[in-house]
């Protein structure tokens, strides 16, 4: 026996998973909203998501390090909200951050998670004692937020230094990749 669903029953179902696969953008800390916007068109462009920005979450001064004038990446991690089924949530912060063992950190995410972290910090041009340059900053952001949010989707460090999921090592590295999959990560996000 075949069953029919009414149109407006299958509508309401794919309208529902529309719905769930959402990025949410998690201002932590003082971030400009401006910034927060201008990742919203790339990521949906690279993921096929929706982007909204999420509620804003207080900087935790504990996590600060005051020997290393940094913040511990992980308590400011375990700030952002675990979001539902298909969606995801990237933290986005304006300090300077590091995970144990490195020096410093652009982001970090759940590999096959739902969360991602970035940091915006080193990714301006004034970190390093240069001038301001908007433009440039912007293209950094929108890479390593790509690259981090790739991972919450399973991707790994692509050997391709022009490919998003290409490992930043240095800022250097960050300038000459794309914000764009290669070929091979792209098809791995198309069966996503």
């Amino acid at each position: 026996m075949r069953l029919k669903f009414p149109l407006s029953l299958l509508l309401i179902s794919l309208w529902a998973r529309i719905e769930l696969e959402m990025i949410v953008l998690i201002p932590i800390g003082e971030i400009d909203e401006a910034v927060l916007e201008s990742l919203g068109q790339p990521l949906t462009q690279a993921f096929g998501q929706e982007t909204k920005i999420g509620n804003k979450m207080p900087l935790l001064r504990e996590s600060y390090y005051h020997s290393r004038h940094q913040y511990l990446a992980s308590p400011l991690f375990s700030l952002i909200p675990l979001p539902d089924l298909d969606n995801r949530a990237l933290g986005v912060v304006d300090v300077d951050i590091f995970a144990p063992g490195l020096n410093f950190v652009f982001g970090l995410a759940d590999i096959s998670g739902r969360r991602a972290l970035i940091s915006l910090r080193r990714l301006r041009q004034e970190f390093y004692g240069l001038p301001q340059d908007e433009r440039l900053f912007l293209e950094r952001a929108i890479k390593e937020a790509v690259h981090e949010l790739g991972h919450t989707y399973g991707l790994k460090h692509c050997p391709s230094p022009t490919c998003v999921m290409h490992f930043s090592n240095r800022l250097h590295d960050t300038d000459v990749k794309s914000w764009k999959f290669c070929p091979n990560c792209q098809q791995k996000v198309d069966k996503i």
